[in-house]
């Protein structure tokens, strides 16, 4: 979910974008303001910074070992096309 921080700093920069007099005659509109952003956030599918962080580093890891397996395959196959590998 987005910080809370960061929602109400948005809320209150919407709320400082509405003309003085509608401002004056809306009580609340801040919280309004912050209310509807969460409701409207809430509906996304997000991920927190953690979780993308934690399946990018299980991403790097999975591109690190298929980089090693591609390797180790065309080393494989060179072997075998050279004729020094035993054959079964």
């Amino acid at each position: 979910m987005i910080d809370l921080k960061t929602l109400d700093d948005l809320a209150r920069r919407l709320s400082e974008a509405v003309p003085p007099g509608l401002r004056e005659a809306g009580d609340g509109l801040q919280q309004n303001f912050k209310a509807t952003l969460q409701a409207g956030l809430s509906r996304l599918d997000l991920v927190t910074r953690e979780e993308y962080e934690v399946q990018r580093a299980v991403l790097l890891r999975t591109r690190e070992k298929v980089e090693a397996l591609e390797q180790a395959v065309a080393a494989l196959e060179a072997r075998l096309g050279d004729g020094t590998a035993p054959r079964p």
